[in-house]
């Protein structure tokens, strides 16, 4: 057996067949003792290549060197070209313009990054909305039920739903409802875009916190949605009376044009609804972050829209469609067991409180999903529109990078969203 120093009976130079010798005689071992006979052998004689293998340069699938990895298609990149580094990202979205995966993303970042202050505080407001609803509910379902049951009861039933107590038992929840709504859901949207403020730079602020934070800026949130609730109700009041007006001077032959007078001002008006809350869907972050007045949130909100309204438009409408959609997933077995229980519980009144507690914690359910996802996406969208039209990016990505240093985010954050530390003001 051969080591590979000596000639071999196969190749006398020392080199086997399956690896062929360099150019030039191999070099004497270093393990040989000096004046040995295998250091004086003589140099073996020149390599001269095979006639069977191809010439180095010549056609054929053996080449001297590897062959390069194929290239991508497309255009290759230029000489000295560098990838862009990634994005910061110290909290729940990356400092750069955000795409809408980012924003819902981001969203969702916030409710799980602090369940406890976001979901908490929308599940007290959303209990608060919907019991007043939940009790003017069953007690309808309650007076409906005997005559679903009993045809010659519907008599007794239209009146007592027609009695000063059957309509507050009818509107009064609702309207109770309706203004309590109004309250909550303003403190709220407040609480929850500071929370989002500081999360943006990886920080988590309890409730508490959070309120003592906007607590000086509540008369200003209630009175951007003051203005808006005079914006959205003033041409539903015009129309309600111009069509009571008409009304009462016109004959049956008239009816037709007023049922289609009312399809046409319908579809107006949604037109009109989400031309204005788009405009203005970013008044109350401007309220909170910025702290500006009512109306110069809502002149904020309609400046940072401008250029960009209809992508704005459309991820405001996808957001509540999915909102919907999920929160009809959450309430409908709740809402649809109460009315059941309501309207065939024999009107005793263990079935109307289980059936006003099953309608309230759907409507909890839903709404405890919706107020958060509604604010984070306006909140995100903000900060996007800033980004993109102010260089507001710059303005976050120094800050994250001074509180990385640091360790820790400090409350000073809450600062930079003055629009005096935008890179273009």
């Amino acid at each position: 057996m051969s080591d590979g120093h000596g000639p071999t009976p196969e190749t006398p130079s020392g080199w086997s067949a399956e690896q062929p010798p360099p150019y030039s005689a191999p070099p004497a071992s270093p393990w040989t003792a000096p004046g040995s006979p295998q250091q004086q052998a003589p140099a073996a004689p020149p390599y001269v290549q095979p006639p069977q293998q191809q010439a180095p340069y010549g056609p054929g699938p053996q080449t001297p060197y590897p062959p390069y990895p194929p290239h991508a298609p497309g255009p290759q990149p230029g000489y000295g070209y560098m990838p862009h580094a990634p994005a910061l990202r110290p909290g729940i979205i990356p400092l750069r313009p955000l795409g809408l995966g980012d924003i819902l993303d981001g969203t969702i970042k916030l409710i799980r990054s602090n369940p406890k202050a976001v979901l908490g505080l929308s599940a007290v407001a959303a209990l608060l909305a919907a019991v007043p609803l939940a009790v003017g509910q069953a007690f309808l379902l309650n007076a409906m039920g005997p005559a679903l049951t009993d045809p010659s009861s519907a008599a007794t039933a239209e009146a007592e739903l027609g009695s000063l107590y059957g309509v507050l038992g009818q509107y009064g929840g609702t309207l109770v409802s309706y203004a309590v709504q109004f309250v909550v859901v303003t403190l709220l949207t407040g609480v929850l875009t500071r929370i989002l403020g500081r999360a943006v730079f990886g920080g988590n602020i309890s409730a508490g916190e959070a309120w003592q934070l906007v607590r000086s800026r509540v008369p200003a949130l209630f009175g951007v949605v003051g203005l808006m609730a005079v914006i959205m109700l003033v041409p539903v009041l015009v129309f309600v009376l111009v069509m009571v007006a008409i009304t009462l001077n016109a004959s049956a032959d008239d009816l037709g044009w007023i049922v289609g007078l009312s399809i046409v001002f319908a579809i107006a008006y949604i037109a009109y609804y989400l031309f204005f809350r788009t405009r203005f869907a970013f008044a109350s972050p401007a309220v909170v972050l910025e702290g500006r007045g009512p109306i110069d949130a809502m002149r904020r909100s309609w400046h940072l829209v401008s250029g960009d309204f209809w992508r704005v438009f459309g991820i405001l409408l996808l957001t509540s469609l999915l909102v919907g959609l999920v929160a009809g997933i959450l309430t409908v077995p709740f809402t649809f067991a109460g009315t059941l229980l309501g309207m065939f519980g024999s009107s005793s009144v263990a079935a109307t409180v289980i059936s006003a507690v099953l309608i309230a914690i759907g409507a909890t359910l839903g709404a405890m999903f919706t107020y958060p996802f509604e604010a984070g996406v306006a909140g995100l969208l903000y900060a996007d529109r800033r980004m993109r039209s102010e260089a507001f990016d710059l303005v976050l990505q120094t800050a994250a990078i001074e509180q990385q240093r640091q360790g820790w985010v400090h409350s000073s954050a809450d600062e930079l969203w003055h629009p005096s530390n935008s890179a273009r003001s």
